[in-house]
Parts: structure tokens; sequence; C-alpha cells
């Protein structure tokens, strides 16, 4: 052991540092193989003196990271040997254990987990450690380490987080620059990559560790109680800014997520450059789904005017069903406006009654308690009244949290009676799709629903096995519903939704982007069945402000509860989008009701979101081949198939003590006389609106579980309206686990 330690020590130089630290940048490429963009790589760095660097930034980082810097040897053996036997044995690697060894793989080597490196490490840290002084050791880790916001060392952190230079730097501010040394990606508050990496976890996680080590210092005597006790506020930070414009930081966000998904790699890694990574992005989608955007938000939206205006959030998604690619999206303003949440891949905005076209599916493709297990079809009749009872697989009323029997509220009074499901999807009356979830069974909704490419993690844990689940309180991005309606458009074949097809390293192509391959989520008929019944949304529902667009369409419209979201989502054979608006307070993270937004009482899904999508798919597709949808073959066994013969009056009930949705026009309002309050905007004045997509309040009881075994009798829960807050990137995103 000692002799080969001996020959290693001797055959192991220190190397050039200019050699290894040189930058390079990631480049990104658009789907045509024109250059999108370049970023990343070790370019933002000025090296500075260690009288440069505060002694609070130097006792915050050893107290942090190495208490006994200044006496050790500069290696931790036991840490090197941890990690050589992880390696060995392809568990989770580790990173250097000292400062010295940090600031010798920073400076000297690459990033990559291998056991020769981890040998190099070893031994250049021993003659370094022998070579340079501690204070030299220490600066030039500062200089090198990497905190985030594009920033490679101290002070180009300074800059980029506080707008001073390293030698300006308070306690407040050094000890928050330290903690990010833990890991920028997880406490950068900004935000990362992953699920995990929130800007509200990555806040928390930092706020924490910057207590941690401010007491940590005081343990190890870099710091004295009197001064700990004057040390009170977490910093405040500079505006983060960017030099990408447009759609471009949303776009490599999504990319630099897959290929972290792919590979492996940390977005650390990722950072330092030297991939050539091309996308799926179509620029001339992207560019017209922004257009659609900004047409409609100029014309609809003046928060100069209205207060209600502002704060509203657009969202959009463009996926091809025939294999996955995610051709556009719309994340928001721009990084350059300060806007970085991908509204594309949000978290925490609900879906509303784009959810019916799953419990649907999931009707025609299990069946439910009353056929045994024999698929059901579009033409059965379920009851569609308002405030209708809704009961358990048993056929006993469910009861709310007050202790009464539940009752389904739609958004109008109107008594429709026994209908078909066609025509409930067509007027998106929620009665008969709460009751439809629960006779089908709520966990056979959750296995379409991923099959189809809804994450599981944006399902709605609060109301998993309530029958509001039906009704679309879950979360999924613009990027998964988008995708999700692409396999109905695929005649039930499912591709997940990716964003990078190549990805060249050093001359070399790394072998993990292969196309995804398709999987058959459901029968080819199912899933035609539901296009027939979505392309009669579009013809006669909810959805017909866009039934002029001049080629084949299918799609559905979404409305919350307080009118907190509005969605729409449709397709054609050749292009499924989904389009999102919503109202966020980014200081509470939390979603605010619409309801005037645009001078109106409120918005749904037929609305503003639909007419974005006309827009943009009027464009996007003018050159296409418009294919109609495969013919539809009749489906499924028809219960209850006698219509009521006059509709009657709803019993009057109290109403449930949550939230209820804010009535819209009716089918038999009036024709309005012309006004400018309409401001071109045909649906504001068009008596002709009708159907109530508004997702409805909350049951308690619990999941009736599959078509073939009925379920205990359910048992109270709290009510709660089908509304959700929050926003950002997360498990309701485009990769669930790795999305951020």
């Amino acid at each position: 052991m000692v002799a080969v330690a001996g020959i290693g020590y001797a055959m192991v130089g220190v190397p050039n540092p200019n050699r290894t630290a040189l930058a390079q940048n990631n480049v990104f490429y658009w789907a045509d193989g024109s250059q999108m963009a370049a970023t990343g790589g070790q370019t933002n760095r000025q090296i500075v003196t260690n009288a440069e660097i505060p002694k609070a930034m130097k006792n915050a980082v050893v107290a942090a990271e190495n208490a006994s810097f200044y006496t050790d040897k500069g290696v931790d053996p036991m840490g090197i040997a941890r990690a050589l036997a992880n390696m060995a044995r392809g568990g989770q690697t580790q990173g250097g254990s000292t400062i010295t060894q940090q600031f010798v793989k920073n400076t000297y080597l690459s990033q990559e987990q291998t056991l020769s490196r981890k040998f190099k490490e070893l031994f250049i840290s021993i003659k370094v450690g022998s070579q340079l002084s501690k204070d030299d050791i220490l600066a030039g880790y500062l200089n090198t380490a990497y905190y985030g916001r594009n920033a490679y060392g101290i002070q180009a952190a300074a800059q980029a987080y506080f707008g001073v230079d390293a030698k300006d730097l308070s306690t407040e501010q050094c000890v928050f620059l330290a903690s990010l040394l833990k890991g920028p990606n997880l406490y950068n508050p900004d935000g990362g990559v992953g699920a995990n990496a929130t800007p509200e976890a990555n806040t928390a996680r930092a706020k924490e560790r910057w207590n941690w080590i401010l007491d940590r210092m005081v343990e190890v005597d870099r710091m004295s109680p009197a001064e700990r006790a004057k040390v009170k506020n977490f910093p405040r930070l500079k505006q983060k800014t960017s030099s990408l414009t447009g759609q471009t930081g949303y776009l490599i966000d999504i990319a630099k997520d897959f290929v972290a998904k792919k590979t492996g790699l940390t977005p650390e890694q990722l950072e330092q450059g030297g991939y050539r990574i091309y996308t799926t992005f179509d620029k001339t989608r992207v560019e017209e789904l922004e257009v659609a955007v900004k047409k409609t938000q100029k014309g609809f939206l003046h928060p100069d005017k209205r207060e209600k205006d502002k704060l509203v959030q657009f969202g959009a998604a463009s996926v091809d069903p025939k294999s996955g690619a995610i051709v556009a999206l719309y994340g928001g303003e721009g990084y350059d406006k300060g806007h970085y949440t991908n509204n594309a891949n949000t978290q925490g905005v609900p879906v509303g009654s784009t959810w019916k076209p799953i419990v649907l599916a999931a009707a025609m493709e299990y069946g439910t308690y009353q056929t045994q297990g024999e698929p059901l079809s579009p033409m059965a009749r379920y009851n569609g009244d308002d405030l209708l009872v809704i009961r358990n697989q048993q056929g006993e009323p469910i009861m709310g949290a007050d202790g009464k029997p539940f009752r389904q509220k739609n958004e109008g009074p109107r008594a429709w009676g026994m209908i078909t499901l066609r025509k409930a999807m067509e007027q998106s009356i929620n009665s008969p799709f709460a009751q439809l979830g629960v006779d089908v069974g709520l966990s056979k909704t959750r296995e379409v629903a991923k099959s189809i490419g809804i994450l599981p993690e944006s399902f709605d844990k609060a109301n998993l096995n309530n029958v509001s689940f039906s009704l679309g309180t879950s979360t999924p991005s613009a990027i998964r519903m988008a995708d999700a309606y692409a396999t109905f458009a695929a005649s039930g074949e499912h591709y997940e939704p990716y964003s990078v097809v190549k990805v060249v390293k050093d001359g070399q192509e790394l072998p993990q982007f292969e196309a995804p391959k398709g999987s058959q989520a459901m029968e080819a008929n199912v899933a035609d069945n539901v296009t027939d019944v979505l392309e009669n949304v579009v013809k006669n529902g909810t959805a017909r402000k866009i039934a002029d667009i001049g080629f084949p369409a299918a799609g559905k419209t979404g409305t919350t509860d307080k009118n907190k979201s509005a969605w729409f989502v449709g397709y054609t054979r050749e292009l499924s989008t989904a389009v999102t608006l919503f109202r966020t307070d980014p200081a509470e993270g939390k979603l605010l009701s619409m309801n005037g937004t645009g001078g109106v009482e409120s918005i749904h899904g037929g609305d503003i979101p639909a007419q974005i999508w006309k827009d943009y798919m009027s464009q996007a597709l003018k050159n296409a081949d418009h294919k109609p949808f495969p013919e539809a073959q009749p489906l499924g066994k028809i219960i209850n198939d006698t219509p009521s013969p006059t509709p009657t009056p709803t019993e009057t009930v109290q109403e449930s003590p949550t939230p209820t949705p804010t009535p819209s026009e009716t089918l038999t309002s009036p024709s309005p006389t012309p006004s400018q309050t309409c401001n071109g905007w045909s649906w504001k004045c068009d008596p002709t609106t009708g159907g109530t997509d508004v997702g409805g309040t909350t049951a308690g009881g619990t999941d009736p579980g599959t078509s073939s075994s009925p379920s205990p009798s359910p048992s109270p829960s709290v009510s709660s309206s089908s509304s959700g807050g929050g926003k950002g990137n997360g498990p309701g995103g485009f990769l669930g686990g790795t999305s951020g």
C-alpha cells in the first residue's frame, strides 16, 4: 500500500490550472439545427486576491465545510475511502471532503465521478497542500466555486446577488454565499432543476442553512456569541437579470431538465459547459404561440386601469401526437422581464373540467360497477340536475362534512334530467361526471391518467378519494395536459413528452437520447370515441368559439371555483396544445380569483384560453395536410336509456359551505346591445355562451374502488373547492422528479 501510494504520488503532477479552467458554453439548437442560445460555462468569473475576500466569508466557509481546514493536511482519507467504496459498488458518489480537495477538483480536474479522478484528486491535493498556503488555497476555492446565477467565483457572485464587490460584502451576505456552496441548485432562492428545487423550497433551505452556518461559526470559534446576536436578518437579494429574452430561458430550462434526467448529471456539472444540446423546439411555432398570447394579452388586459388585470399569467404548450416532441411553449413574460417561473410547467394550477375526458375514457376502458366491467358507452345517460345527491356503489348517499348527503353543484340551476354523457361533456355539466367517477372507481381514473402521461405527483392528494377529484382538482402542467390529449389524437398511442433529440460532448454523441417509443395506453376505439365526444364540444358546446377554425379539431374547456384558473386543451391529428390562464400572488404563492379580470364578471376556458388556442393553431397548422379524425365505432353498454320526459325543478337545499362558482351567461340570456365594453372580444357580448365548465364543490367519502368490487361505506371528510393554490415548477410539471 505504501509502495503504491508512493508511486502514485510520484506519477501525478500538479497540472496547469489554465488548461482545465478554460471556459466552455453549452450551446442549444432549435429543431432545424440553427443555434438558439449559448449559456453556462465558467465565463462569469473575476479573480480577486486573498486580501479582497472578507474575513466573514472565510470564517463562514471554513465553519460550514471544513472546520479543521487550517490544521489538516488537505485530504480526508476516510472520506475518500468511503467515496471510492461507493463508486466501486456503483453507488452514490461523493464530493471532495476538504476545502483543498474541492479547490483541486474545481481548478485542475474535471467534474466526472470516476476512480481515476478520485486518485488524482488525492495526490494533487497532498502536493497542493505542501506547495500553497492555506490562505491561497481558500482564496483559490472561493474564486473557482460555482454560486448559481452563472456566477463562478466570489466576485461574480457578489455582483450577481448583491450588486457589490466582494470586498464590500456584509457578514449577512457572506454567510448567504457560503450557504450556496452546499449546492446552488437547491439553495439558490431563484429555484433550480428538480421537483424539490422550487423558489419557495430553495428559499426555505437557504434560510435554514444561513442560520445554521451562523450558529456553527459560534460553535467552532469563528464568531463570538455577541457578534452572532447582531446578525438577525436574511439579506435582501438583487433581482436576477438575464440576457435570455422572450421564451428562450424557459426552453433552455426544459431542455436542461430533460438532459439532467437522462444522463444523471447534476445542474452544477451541466453548468461546467461543453455540451451541444439539440432540442425539439420549433422556432416558428414558438414565435407564433408567443404572438397569439401577446395579442390577447394586449387587447384583454389593462393593468394600468384595472387592479384585477394585474398578476394575470398565461401558460401554454404544444406537443406532436405522433412522437411526444414538445414543439412550442409559452412560459411567461421572459427572463429579461424578471419572470423566471415557467408557466408551461406549472404546479398548483387545477385543470378543472379538462379532466372530464379522462373520467370518460376510464368509463369506456374499464366500465362501471353497473356494467360488470363491460365498457360504458358515451351515450349512457346520467342525471344532470343541479345539486344532485351523489351515491356510492351501494347506492347510498355520500355524506358531506356537515353530515348531510352531499349534493353536486353545477354552475347553473337548470334541471337537465337524464342526459347522455356526450351531452354532459358538450355542456360541461358537473353532476354526471361526479357520479360517473364514483361509478367507475377513482382509482381507475387515476390509472388512465397515468397511462396517458399525467404524473401521479400532480394528483390532488387532499381530494384523491373524494367526488371532486373527477372534476379536475389535480394540477398537471400545460405540457402534461397537451401530452395527455395527444394520446386521444393518436388513437390511444402515448409517447412521453421529450425536448432533446441529441447531446454531443467532446465530439461524442451521448447514448441516452433515442426518441421515445410509443405504447398503447388505451384501446384505439376508446380514444377515438373520446375524440368524437370532444369534436362535439367544439361544434356545439362550450368550445364552439373555435368551431370555425377551418379544420377538424377536438378539445375541452375547464374553469375552477372562484374563477382561479381557466383552461382550454385541444388537438388535431397533427398537434395537441394546452393553454392556461390564472392569477397568482407571487408573495403568497397562491392563486387569486379572476372575477372582474378584463372587465368581465368571470372568465371560462372557452373564452380567453380558447381564443389563444385558435389564434395559435390557425398559424401553426396553416400549411398542414389536415387529416380527419378516425371514425369512432359504437362502443360500450348504454345504461339508464330513458330520458326524462320533462325536466323538473331542482329541490331547494342549503348550499355547501365551501365556495361555489359565480354563474356565467346562460343559454337564454338576451342578445346585448353592441357597445364598447366588448372591446373587440366577441365572447364578452355573445349571448350564445352556454354550458357550465366550472368545477363544483367537494364531497366527503372514500374511493369507491374498482368496477368489480364494491367499497365500504364512505367516511365524511372536509369539503373544499376545486381550486388550488401555488405556482411554479414541480410535481405537476414536465418531468416530475427532475422538472423543478
